[in-house]
């Protein structure tokens, strides 16, 4: 298959996204979110993101998500004590989402499109908090100029929290004949590509927008924030996976892989 612009990678995958909603509205995790949202204080944060949210400071702050989904995180934030909260995401059919369960909300956040290479000027410099979680960097072609478009939401001091997936598990496939074979390089420069609906388990059998996943080592993630201005002041790498189910076979081996990391920047 002939590679995309990257112009094209961000047009196909905002599509694919779009199309795969209402799959994970249809999921029997929907109603189960739709009464936890009542709640003032609702929360599916974990206990990593939980911990760290928790030591960099979020009481009294004004926080943007960036890669929001259905605003189940964004949301989660107000449990830690956010001031204010928006939720930016490519995909509108997500974002419907997200307005519908911050209606059943005590809360207010604030939803907006936005292609975060193209984010609105009223974004720039008006956080004190940015938050990135999984899948929002492997969706985007070029790290370095979206670590940049990061950046730019962030007042003068204000942090960057990233928990991501760690890119050594993009060496495997969980669903080969021997998951524990190196299928693919860490250097690898060409995405994976997918044209079936993209749900987080199992696999829907229709034909959806292509959708590309980029791999970005660890380096490439390091030098991105860098160049963009934000300071790196923490790194953790941990044993546990934040991904679907299927990686989980990774877990609780001798010789243990990294699978995921929390990364705390500071804008300069």
């Amino acid at each position: 298959m002939e590679m995309p612009t990257k112009e094209n990678a961000i047009a196909s995958n905002r599509e694919a996204w779009n199309d795969s909603a209402r799959h994970h509205k249809d999921s029997p995790e929907w109603p189960v979110l739709w009464n936890a949202v009542a709640r003032a204080d609702f929360s599916c944060l974990d206990d990593t993101l939980t911990a760290v949210l928790a030591e960099v400071g979020v009481e009294g702050k004004e926080v943007v998500q960036l890669g929001c989904n259905n605003g189940r995180e964004s949301l989660s934030l107000f449990a830690l004590g956010a001031r204010q909260v928006v939720g930016v995401d490519q995909s509108l059919a997500f974002l419907d989402q997200a307005r519908e369960l911050a209606s059943r909300s005590p809360h207010g956040p604030e939803f907006i499109e936005a292609d975060f290479h193209r984010l609105p000027l009223e974004l720039q410099g008006r956080f004190d908090l940015a938050l990135i979680t999984i899948g929002v960097m492997n969706w985007m072609p070029d790290i370095g100029e979206f670590f940049r478009h990061v950046a730019q939401t962030l007042r003068p001091g204000g942090a960057l929290v990233v928990y991501e997936t760690h890119p050594f598990l993009e060496m495997f496939d969980p669903e080969s004949t021997d998951p524990f074979a190196l299928a693919s390089s860490y250097f690898r420069r060409e995405p994976f590509v997918q044209t079936e609906p993209i749900v987080y388990e199992g696999k829907v059998e229709q034909q959806a927008a292509p959708s590309y996943w980029f791999v970005h080592t660890l380096g490439a993630i390091f030098n991105g924030a860098i160049a963009a201005g934000l300071n790196i002041r923490d790194f953790k790498e941990y044993p546990h996976s934040n991904r679907e189910e299927l990686y989980d076979r990774y877990e609780r081996r001798e010789a243990q892989l990294p699978m995921c990391f929390t990364l705390v920047a500071q804008k300069g």
